[in-house]
């Protein structure tokens, strides 16, 4: 008796951890931006320089929403309202030295990335609050940078939101953004 007891229990703790469903592979996909480009590879470099040159400084976390023909800027996403930079959770900074960004000096850690969008320009807010869903946890007293920059026409639409990180000039690296027809560089100063 005690052996079939043993036996039944075992079957339905098989049949518990069977009936935990996986969620359904998101629509919109995280994907991760590093500076510098290759930092995630840097095991397979050659060389102790090369392996030192890769060393993460910046990793941007976010979802890749498609735009699908909708009208992405003035429509889907609104004018002078705050944008979570992406799709599903908010779009995470971690910067592993110090930054500047603007006039602001930020702290090495991790952080949520804002946008505002108008017409011309996107403001760019750092901001303390991490770990939110939309920018429904979005509080501008917790922004501890902002950098608004021209927005630039892109001469190709970009289907799906796209995230770069690189070096413009020595030790300045610009978080590059771009969906639809529209492009944003925010200068990010290495300290």
């Amino acid at each position: 008796m005690r052996k079939i007891m043993m036996m039944l229990a075992f079957f339905a703790a098989v049949s518990t951890v069977n009936a935990q469903d996986f969620p359904k592979a998101d629509k919109s996909p995280t994907d991760i931006a590093h500076y510098p480009t290759n930092a995630a590879k840097r095991a397979f470099a050659k060389t102790d320089a090369q392996k030192k040159s890769l060393e993460p400084k910046i990793r941007v976390i976010y979802a890749r929403p498609y735009k699908k023909g909708r009208e992405v800027f003035g429509n889907l996403l609104k004018f002078d309202k705050a944008w979570r930079v992406g799709a599903n959770e908010s779009t995470e900074v971690l910067f592993m030295t110090d930054v500047m960004i603007g006039d602001s000096k930020v702290k090495a850690g991790r952080y949520s990335v804002i946008i505002i969008p108008t017409k011309d320009s996107w403001t760019l807010k750092i901001n303390t609050e991490n770990d939110g869903w939309g920018n429904y946890s979005y509080d501008a007293s917790k922004d501890v940078a902002s950098i608004t920059v021209p927005t630039q026409k892109s001469d190709t639409e970009i289907e799906q939101l796209s995230i770069v990180l690189y070096e413009k000039s020595k030790n300045v690296i610009h978080l590059k953004i771009g969906w639809d027809t529209t492009i944003a560089e925010f200068p990010i100063t290495l300290k």
